[in-house]
């Protein structure tokens, strides 16, 4: 696929995009980027972590992540527009239908959707409050662990 390399593109907070998973290996170009080039319709810019409440609302969708073998717990970059249908969809802030964001694994284009208030109350632990370059590692309590798959 002809694109630029993912150290042209920024993550929301305008640094370098990090890795985000390679187990599954995930982004448009399955590179374990959240990037987003020309070939990228669906825009695969937002860096999150599944739950089972979301791949049941995008399954009802017509995108069933399953079938590509995520489950809970998984780390995806998602189509920003599905994200935010899922944000939207919510009955409130605390509704697991709405994925974790690592906002450093973001790319900057989803801004173009989702503002960053919305990135931000949905981010995961740690994320935040942190526009240094150093993507947070999730902690260890209950709810924060990430199965890389």
């Amino acid at each position: 696929m002809a694109t630029k390399p993912s150290m042209y593109n920024s993550n929301v907070y305008k640094k370098p995009l990090a890795l985000f998973s390679q187990k599954p290996m995930t982004g448009f170009y399955r590179d374990g980027y959240c990037r987003v080039g020309p070939e990228d319709k669906g825009n695969h810019a937002v860096a999150a972590v599944v739950t089972d409440e979301f791949l049941d609302f995008s399954a009802s969708r017509g995108n069933d992540l399953r079938t590509v073998g995520l489950t809970g717990g998984c780390k995806w970059c998602l189509c920003t527009s599905r994200w935010k249908e899922a944000m939207e969809a919510r009955k409130d802030d605390k509704d697991p239908v709405v994925p974790k964001v690592f906002l450093h694994a973001t790319d900057e284009s989803a801004l173009g959707s989702v503002g960053m208030d919305d990135l931000k109350k949905f981010a995961a632990e740690g994320e935040a409050g942190n526009s240094s370059t150093t993507p947070q590692t999730p902690s260890s309590k209950p709810g924060a662990a990430i199965k890389e798959h």
